[in-house]
């Protein structure tokens, strides 16, 4: 299949750019991701809504990916226990080579077709979980195998990919493509295609959350205060919501260690 994701750049001797040009042509190409990204919108809602409903009957969200996607899926996975106070154990990243090839690249690691599946069941993945396989090119092993064996396991599956028609989104139940066209640097998809994947997993997760009722109005009412700066954040929520004082409510967010226990607390000590 031929690859837009591997597709010649628009642009040509780049070496000769200076880096205003450089910084501008980047810019004007990173700037058609999110219309992409709203082309895709009605099978990203299919996605999420398949997503929510496993994980309110007990379900988890796995991603697997390789290489860009598989260090992008890490990243939104770690990102979810200290944003909304889950446990680490209901999002999981997991990246073709194990966690040393967060930092550094792993020889095969992508083409192996049955290692997904192992890593899956290292995490006793059951038909209740759910499983999003990213590959920006739609032809990784590790990812489209991973799925594979998902779909004969009977455990449901989504994608994200930035090619059109490919055997990963064949794979998958809930299919998500994201087309952002050729790369600034012919084939680095590290570049659009990961900015790509970026704001959708943004998308899948905040959304699970909020859906989960994480969210209350438009703040993090779970989150871990884990510095000074969080903690200074979760002081001004609870004075917003219950009218004290800077010092009173930063006394009740550290006795309680949540903003939401020490709202509930405060309203129900008042009844």
């Amino acid at each position: 299949m031929e690859k837009i994701t591997e597709s010649p750049s628009h642009y040509r001797h780049l070496e000769k750019m200076s880096v205003a040009e450089l910084l501008q042509n980047i810019n004007n190409e990173d700037k058609t991701v999110p219309l992409a990204v709203e082309r895709a919108l009605p099978a990203l809602e299919k996605l999420v809504g398949a997503v929510v409903e496993k994980v309110r009957n007990g379900g988890r969200l796995f991603y697997i990916g390789a290489g860009t996607s598989g260090r992008l899926a890490v990243v939104d996975a770690s990102e979810c226990p200290p944003t909304y106070g889950v446990s680490p154990d209901l999002v999981i990243g997991i990246i073709a080579g194990g966690d040393r090839a967060i930092r550094r690249s792993v020889e095969n690691a992508e083409d192996d077709t049955e290692q997904a599946w192992r890593d899956l069941q290292g995490y006793h993945i059951d038909n209740q979980d759910f499983v999003i396989g990213i590959a920006a090119s739609g032809t990784t092993p590790y990812v489209i195998a991973g799925l594979t064996d998902c779909r004969k396991n009977g455990v449901a599956t989504g994608c994200i990919t930035c090619n059109p028609d490919t055997p990963l989104a064949a794979a998958a139940d809930f299919p998500v493509e994201v087309v952002v066209g050729p790369e600034f640097v012919t084939g680095s998809t590290r570049m659009k295609s990961g900015t790509a994947q970026k704001l959708v997993l943004n998308m899948v997760s905040t959304s699970l959350m909020i859906q989960l009722g994480r969210v209350k109005d438009n703040r993090m009412v779970d989150m871990q205060l884990t510095n000074v700066k969080l903690l200074d954040r979760g002081t001004k929520m609870v004075a917003q919501e219950t009218g004290l004082a800077y010092g009173e409510a930063n006394e009740l967010l550290v006795q309680h260690g949540s903003v939401r226990v020490a709202v509930d607390f405060f309203f129900n000590k008042k009844k």
